[in-house]
C-alpha cells in the first residue's frame, strides 16, 4: 500500500508542528506551505526539517499563501494530496480589528481558493479537506454550552472570515459531494503556542517574574472564560475527523471553562506562587501574597528564591501602593468582546471517539515548565553580559 500523502497549511504554526509529528509516525508524506519571510521562522518544525537533497524525503516544504490561489492551485497539483489540513490563518483576534481586509482575504477568501482548486483540478473523490474552524463563531453565545447545532454570532473581523470559512466548506461538501469537514476547535494551547496569545503571554511573563527579569504582566479582561485544552490532543481530532467516512462538522472541546484571572493563579501556583486579587474592573490588580520555598526551589531555583521573595505583600497587608505583579490595560480590551465559550464535545466524542488526554492542570504544567527553561536560559546569558531578546507586543 503507498504512503498517504498529507498537505498542511500553516505548517510553521503550533497546531502544523504537532500535526506533521503526528502524521509523520503513522507514516505519512507531509508537504507543508509556509509563507516567505526574510527571517528564519520554523522554530516549532526544526526538528522535522529534512534536506532538499535527502533522497525519499518525507517532509517537505513549499512556499506559499492563502492569498494567491494561482500559487496553491499549483502546489496541490504537484503534491496530489490525499488530505488537506487549513490551518494556516491570521489568528489573532485582537489584531484582526486592525487588519480585517487582510483577515477576510486569508482566512475566509484563501478556504475558498483550496476548495476551488481542488475541484478545478479534479480531486475531489480523491482528497479529503479540513477546514480549521474556531469557537470565536459562537462569539455572543446564544447558548451554554457550545455543540454542532448552537448558532453563530461572531464579533470579530477574524470570527467573521472564519464564518464564511466555514459555510463555503459545508456548501461545496454539498455542492460537489466533497469530502469536506469542519473542527469547531475550542482553544487549545501548548508550550509553542505563540508569545501573543493569553496563556503564553502569561506563562511567559510569570517565568519572567520568577526569575526577577520582568516586573508586572498587563492584561486585558480578566473574567473572560475559556474552555481550553492541549493543542496535542486537538491535532489527533483533526486526523479522526478526515478518517470517517462521511464528511462532517465537529466541535472539538474539554466541556470545562476557567477564567483568564484563574489561568493566572494556576499558573502561578505551578511554580509556588500564591497570586491574589483585589480591585474590579480597569482597576484590579495581582499581588504575590505567598510563595511556596520548596516548590518554588525545585522549579525555578534556589539562587532566585531571595528576589521573588521580596516581592511577597501578605493579605492582610495589601494597600494601593502594594506592588502588583499582574495589572489590567484597557488597550488590550477588544471593541466587542467574547466572554465565555465552553465546548460540548459530546459528538466528538461518541462518533469520532475522541477523548483529551490532557486536563487544565496537565496543559498548565507543560507550558510552565517548557517557558521556566526558555527565561533560564535567558536568565543565564544575561547574567553573562550577552544580549538577550526583548518580548513586545
Amino acid at each position: 500500500m503507498s504512503q498517504k500523502v498529507a498537505l498542511i497549511t500553516g505548517v510553521t504554526g503550533q497546531d502544523g508542528a504537532y500535526l506533521s509529528e503526528y502524521l509523520l509516525k503513522k507514516g505519512y508524506i507531509v508537504h507543508g506551505i509556509k509563507r516567505r519571510s526574510s527571517l528564519f521562522n520554523t522554530d516549532r518544525i526544526d526538528h522535522l526539517y529534512q534536506d532538499p537533497h535527502v533522497e525519499h524525503r518525507n517532509f517537505i516544504l513549499h512556499y506559499g499563501d492563502l492569498t494567491d490561489s494561482m500559487n496553491l492551485t499549483r502546489i496541490i497539483q504537484e503534491v496530489q494530496p490525499d488530505e488537506i489540513y487549513n490551518l494556516a490563518a491570521m489568528s489573532h483576534v485582537a489584531v484582526s480589528f486592525e487588519t480585517p481586509e487582510y483577515v477576510g482575504n486569508a482566512d475566509g477568501l484563501g478556504t475558498l481558493r483550496i476548495l476551488e482548486a481542488v475541484r478545478l483540478l479534479g480531486l475531489t473523490e480523491k482528497t479529503r479537506i479540513y477546514q480549521a474552524s474556531t469557537s470565536e463563531l459562537y462569539g455572543m453565545v446564544q447558548e451554554v454550552p457550545q455543540s454542532e447545532k448552537t448558532p453563530f454570532y461572531p464579533r470579530s473581523p477574524y470570527a467573521v472570515a472564519k464564518l464564511y470559512a466555514y459555510w463555503i466548506t459545508v456548501n461545496y461538501r454539498e455542492a460537489y459531494k466533497m469530502h469536506a469537514s469542519n473542527g469547531i476547535l475550542f482553544n487549545h494551547e501548548s508550550p509553542i503556542r505563540g508569545e501573543t496569545f493569553v496563556t503564553r503571554k502569561v506563562t511567559r511573563a510569570l517565568s519572567r517574574i520568577a526569575l526577577g527579569m520582568q516586573d508586572k504582566v498587563f492584561m486585558g479582561n480578566l473574567s473572560s472564560k475559556r474552555d481550553w485544552g492541549h493543542a496535542k490532543d486537538y491535532v489527533r481530532a483533526m486526523y479522526l475527523i478526515l478518517q470517517q467516512d462521511q464528511p462532517d462538522d465537529y466541535v472539538i472541546a474539554t466541556g470545562i471553562t476557567t477564567t483568564i484571572r484563574d489561568f493566572i493563579k494556576k499558573a502561578a501556583a505551578e511554580v509556588g506562587m500564591e497570586i491574589t486579587f483585589q480591585g474590579e474592573g480597569v482597576d484590579e490588580k495581582g499581588y504575590l501574597t505567598a510563595v511556596d520555598e520548596k516548590v518554588f526551589s525545585q522549579k525555578v531555583g534556589e539562587q532566585y528564591l531571595e528576589g521573588i521573595k521580596a516581592r511577597i505583600t501578605p493579605s492582610h497587608a495589601l494597600t494601593s501602593a502594594s506592588s502588583p505583579l499582574v495589572a489590567v490595560d484597557p488597550a488590550y480590551f477588544r471593541p466587542t468582546e467574547v466572554d465565555l465559550l465552553i465546548g460540548d464535545p459530546t459528538k466528538s466524542n461518541t462518533v469520532l471517539g475522541w477523548k483529551p488526554e490532557y486536563d487544565l492542570d496537565g496543559l498548565i504544567k507543560d507550558m510552565m515548565q517548557s517557558d521556566i527553561k526558555v527565561m533560564q536560559k535567558d536568565a543565564w546569558l544575561k547574567e553573562g553580559g550577552y544580549r538577550i531578546m526583548n518580548y513586545f507586543e
